[in-house]
């Protein structure tokens, strides 16, 4: 039987050039397996009010910007092209890092994992991204961390990593078992009609 949590604000940035299913994937799992809304409070944000142009000229309106949001309790770090100019970003990177110390839960997915090392210390830990960007993060990771190609995601406790686009439906339907129960995110994936085993992390 699960025991009754307060519900969690889950933060999912956006930026131009944002890649589609980073986003939207996880936050098709988060708002699923939210019990209708009772669990989670999913909302995106960005650096401006203005909407972003994601890739393919998919144009979103962010929910918050980072200056007035809610305060994150999982904060979800997506990837796309648009990263590597996010990565000189220091009001989003400072943002990020500021947030992290608080949060309960730091994701990324696919080369979202490079604005999160680079944001935070990520000494020590298993690291994963994109299967195309592993050594664009060995190159900005720090030396004591293990990079880990070929899974799913990878958990730190803290700080989970997933790779590429649909690998962060498995990310976040593996954080719901996590937080809820192996039950639940069985149920959130067959809502969704998506092929998801649990499975050990890395």
């Amino acid at each position: 039987m699960e025991q009754v949590q307060k519900k969690r604000n889950v933060a999912i940035l956006i930026y131009d050039n944002v890649e589609i299913l980073d986003f939207t994937g996880p936050y098709e799992v988060f708002i699923t397996g939210s019990n209708f809304g009772q669990d989670f409070h999913v909302y995106t944000v960005a650096e401006h009010n203005h909407p972003i142009t994601a890739l393919g000229n998919l144009s979103v309106n962010p929910a918050y910007t980072i200056h007035d949001c809610p305060k994150p309790d999982i904060m979800l770090i997506p990837g796309g092209r648009g990263v590597r100019q996010e990565l000189n970003n220091r009001v989003l990177t400072d943002w990020i890092h500021s947030c992290a110390d608080e949060a309960e839960l730091i994701l990324s997915v696919c080369t979202g994992a490079l604005l999160l090392a680079k944001a935070v210390e990520l000494e020590g830990l298993k690291l994963t991204t994109y299967h195309l960007a592993i050594e664009e993060l060995r190159q900005i990771a720090p030396e004591s961390a293990e990079i880990i190609d070929n899974v799913k995601y990878v958990d730190n406790g803290k700080i989970i990593m997933s790779a590429g686009v649909s690998a962060g439906i498995d990310m976040s339907l593996y954080v719901i078992s996590k937080l809820h129960s192996e039950e639940r995110a069985l149920k959130t994936a067959r809502l969704m009609e998506y092929d998801w085993t649990p499975r050990k992390h890395s």
